[in-house]
């Protein structure tokens, strides 16, 4: 079954190329099945990269998905057209009295701003706690994943004294959760951040569970049953050369950054980087796409109650 894009947004275009089953919403309305309806509150600036990479996954799956672009309400984007953006999202005072089936909270660009200083904190506080009532199952990546386990959790961020960055094994530490049917023992994932989450921390909270975890970058995928919600601190999502936009970018801005590891063949940048990592990310998506449903109630009236 198709995912439901906007014929004019740029990743219907993109996900048709690639074989991806996408409908519009004018043919979805014919058809007599209730789509699931999943919200992407996008925080990154580039906002055309981050819907088309998590639209890729969730659109995978055998089920109809009605996609849902959703941005804080007085944050402005300084990199995406506003044409684009009044074309395609929502601000989210416009949605708070709707129903979703799944929310994805996005990462961002501010990991060393302390979470009360972003400018838009009090407004996300709100969205996480209208997630309890609002949406069945929360996605939090990366920064959004760290915001919402310490908004929920008090589990707090960390700097770390160089960026962790390139693609890292993890270590699939509950094989028998249903978000990580099918996946091997371990895995690699991308990694792009200045901050960490400590394993330790997340043990002392009650009702979490870590999933994935690497022994050299630390705890990736955090299950929070109380809350209905997954945290991923890593980047699945990210496409073959997203690391190398980041390396290419800061080199040519004269920053101090390393090659990421284990990304370009033999840690050569000259080199095209390999993708060691799809296959998964298309089965932790469609896995938590499954889960939700599996579970949301039909009338989706009944959500959050």
């Amino acid at each position: 079954m198709p995912i439901t894009l906007p014929a004019t947004l740029p990743a219907f275009d993109v996900l048709t190329r690639e074989g991806v089953m996408v409908m519009s919403p004018e043919r979805a309305a014919r058809q007599d099945i209730r789509p699931l309806r999943i919200g992407l509150l996008n925080l990154m600036p580039k906002k055309i990269q981050t819907e088309n990479q998590f639209a890729r996954l969730i659109g995978a799956t055998p089920l109809q998905i009605d996609f849902q672009l959703i941005r804080m309400t007085e944050h402005q984007t300084k990199n995406t057209a506003a044409e684009h953006m009044a074309a395609f999202y929502r601000p989210f005072q416009e949605v708070k009295a709707e129903k979703f089936d799944g929310l994805i909270v996005t990462g961002a660009p501010i990991e060393h701003l302390d979470f009360a200083d972003v400018t838009y904190w009090d407004e996300l506080r709100e969205v996480m706690d209208w997630t309890q009532t609002h949406v069945h199952s929360t996605f939090g990546v990366c920064w959004g994943g760290m915001a919402m386990i310490y908004h929920f959790h008090g589990v707090q961020k960390h700097m770390l004294p160089a960026k962790a960055f390139g693609c890292f094994r993890h270590r699939n530490v509950v094989p028998t959760s249903p978000y990580l049917r099918g996946f091997s023992d371990d895995c690699v994932i991308p990694v792009s951040r200045w901050t960490e989450m400590r394993q330790d921390e997340i043990d002392t909270a009650p009702g979490l569970r870590t999933l994935l975890a690497s022994d050299e970058v630390g705890p990736c995928l955090v299950e929070d049953t109380d809350h209905r919600a997954l945290y991923i601190f890593n980047h699945f999502e990210y496409d073959s050369d997203t690391l190398k936009q980041e390396y290419d970018r800061d080199v040519a801005a004269g920053k101090a950054i390393n090659v990421p590891r284990n990304y370009y063949p033999d840690d050569d940048p000259s080199k095209p980087p390999l993708n060691r990592w799809r296959s998964h990310a298309h089965l932790l998506y469609g896995n938590w796409i499954n889960e939700i449903y599996q579970s949301t109630p039909y009338d989706s009236a009944e959500i959050g109650r």
